[in-house]
């Protein structure tokens, strides 16, 4: 494992130590990182990528803080991609038991809110969740298609934090 190490450190440069980095090292840092990286997010799940909930979002910024200790050689290189797959694995196995647990996958990503019911606002949802009559009005346009309320039997704030409608029958 040393003959590994040594040799490793020869081609990327030295861990912990951004200023004795080349800029071929550099570069050959992040284009591993960024194959290996890749073959993560395949690995993993492909609904991570479309940030759905907090779950996914906090998934993606914690992957990529860590990825890029070993780019810039902030952080050992081998640690560095151990503790990514290990997010990646924690990712897999929350999301794993959240598809089969309905009470786990609303604790680790929330719940939708009823924010329109038969053409009435729930102003009390609107203001606890923060969403303003302008953000509520853009969303029925561009989702529903129109601009009267009356005309929506159910909005729900999603836990992907998109509002989504249900017209009413007409």
């Amino acid at each position: 494992m040393d003959a590994f190490t040594a040799f490793l450190q020869s081609i990327i440069g030295p861990d912990g130590q951004p200023k004795d980095l080349t800029l071929l090292q550099v570069c050959l840092r992040a284009f591993i990182i960024f194959v290996l990286g890749l073959a993560m997010m395949r690995i993993g799940d492909r609904r991570s990528l479309s940030e759905k909930t907090g779950f996914d979002t906090m998934f993606l910024v914690l992957i990529g803080a860590v990825l890029a200790r070993a780019v810039n050689g902030s952080g050992a290189f081998l640690t560095t991609i151990g503790c990514a797959t290990f997010l990646m694995v924690i990712h897999r196995v929350f999301a794993f038991i959240a598809c089969r647990s309905h009470a786990f996958g609303k604790l680790i990503k929330g719940n939708d809110v009823k924010l329109i019911t038969d053409g009435k606002v729930n102003w009390k949802m609107m203001k606890h969740h923060l969403v303003s009559t302008h953000d509520l009005g853009e969303d029925m346009r561009l989702s529903a298609g129109t601009d009267d309320i009356e005309k929506i039997k159910v909005a729900r704030l999603e836990r992907s934090g998109d509002i989504s409608f249900i017209k009413k029958e007409s």
